[in-house]
């Protein structure tokens, strides 16, 4: 047996007793005549002199410091309880636990899902450049998303934004690698536009990219199925619809169908743009990817059944003791 060991386990179980009862306890099995430590000390005798000559000191020194902590500890419980009146009509005291907020926990499963499906999680920064943000991403100069009253700019004159979304990771995170590549990004992003109970200035992404030979639209409603039925656990019908995103060709809305029968936009996505690809450095005839990106608050509101995005960020603690 580890003597050292069990001192410092004794030590550490000493230092959370609060009470007369525990600490009695603590006494019967650190120094009680069946603890483990009198079992060490019988033990001894059957040692060679020189073994107890190295081993005894040690053990009575352990028993000694053992000891008068457990003093230490009675007198410290009994002056805590001295003059402490006890009235037995008052309710019991419950100890108030924190819950994890609804965003985390819907981040979590997410992050979760695709790193069962070798999706790697990268995030990137919220103060983010023109280059990256608009640039990059074969966003035109003169495309609305620039504009004041959907960006906030940080300097016009250096280019520097809060990101309007998370798509930029998918430019940096390529330059850095080569195919294939597989990532999610989670985070928050930031819109100048008017607060209702869909719309807030600041709100959650997740992006999704996958780049490698082969890779098609067939892949991407593959991969996005498997994540649906996941996340909301039962089986899951999808649609694909024509849409235009600057950064990917062909584009498409994502839709799932409700309980209800009722269908829901949920996100958009499609092949990666050629001219991303050729901008990171990629041979677009070698190889292909998709790209998806839907609201991480828009899917806690469809998974909780919550009808007001602006619950997300009150200070109410009843909305968030629900989870």
């Amino acid at each position: 047996m580890d003597i050292r060991a069990l001192e410092s386990e004794a030590t550490d179980a000493l230092e959370k007793i609060h009470d007369a009862q525990a600490l009695d306890a603590w006494h019967t099995m650190y120094l009680g005549r069946k603890s483990r430590l009198n079992a060490f000390m019988r033990s001894i005798g059957e040692l060679s002199l020189s073994e107890k000559k190295t081993i005894a000191p040690i053990a009575q020194a352990v028993k000694k410091q053992l000891e008068e902590a457990y003093t230490r500890r009675e007198k410290y419980i009994q002056k805590s309880n001295e003059g402490a009146a006890f009235d037995v009509t008052l309710p019991p005291l419950y100890p108030a636990y924190g819950r994890l907020h609804p965003l985390t926990r819907v981040e979590r499963s997410i992050r979760s899902i695709f790193s069962s499906m070798n999706f790697s999680v990268v995030e990137g920064p919220e103060l983010e450049t023109e280059k990256y943000n608009f640039d990059s991403l074969h966003i035109p100069k003169n495309h609305p998303a620039r504009d004041m009253q959907d960006t906030l700019w940080v300097s016009t004159e250096k280019g520097r934004l809060m990101r309007t979304h998370t798509s930029p990771m998918q430019v940096r995170h390529m330059e850095k690698h080569l195919p294939p590549v597989r990532i999610i990004v989670p985070g928050r992003v930031f819109r100048n536009e008017a607060t209702d109970a869909s719309h807030e200035i600041n709100f959650y992404q997740f992006e999704g990219l996958m780049v490698g030979e082969g890779v098609t639209l067939a892949h991407l409603k593959g991969v996005l199925t498997a994540f649906f039925e996941r996340f909301f656990e039962r089986p899951m019908e999808m649609r694909f619809r024509p849409s235009y995103f600057p950064f990917t060709e062909p584009s498409v809305e994502i839709d799932i169908k409700a309980e209800n029968g009722t269908w829901l936009e949920v996100m958009g996505g499609g092949m990666v743009h050629p001219e991303v690809l050729e901008g990171v450095g990629y041979n677009p005839q070698a190889v292909s990817g998709f790209a998806f990106g839907g609201g991480l608050d828009r899917f806690a509101m469809i998974k909780y059944g919550i009808p007001d995005i602006r619950l997300f960020y009150g200070a109410d603690m009843r909305f968030n003791n629900q989870f």
